[in-house]
């Protein structure tokens, strides 16, 4: 009996499977596409230093909360997201942005799983 109340539980957990990180995913892909516009905008000159460093503190900061809120650590888009972290402050903005296109291909994945 225990084993089954086990198994039971077990198949509980997975039920949620990936589509549980579809909000961790749906935040990362606005987050790096906000990364890409303040770079954007920072490299025109059209915002003020402070500005820019306080944003970016900011969406770091919300993409590693993002992803430490994953239920697959080990899939795609974790990898995805952690590939966005490792991206220097002042990143071109079309490799930012090829991120989040890249974070809205799993997005509509597990929106349609």
């Amino acid at each position: 009996m225990r084993w089954l109340l086990l198994f039971a539980l077990t198949l509980a957990a997975c039920s949620k499977g990936p589509e549980a990180d579809l909000p961790s995913v749906g935040e990362a892909r606005s987050l790096a596409a906000e990364w890409a516009l303040v770079n954007d905008l920072a490299s025109q000159g059209k915002l003020t230093s402070t500005y820019v460093q306080t944003m970016r503190k900011s969406v770091r900061e919300r993409l590693q909360t993002a992803s430490r809120s994953l239920t697959q650590p080990e899939s795609a888009y974790a990898t995805e997201i952690a590939t966005v972290l490792r991206e220097p402050d002042d990143a071109p903005r079309e490799r930012l942005r090829a991120h989040a296109e890249k974070l809205k291909r799993f997005e509509d994945g597990l929106e349609s799983a």
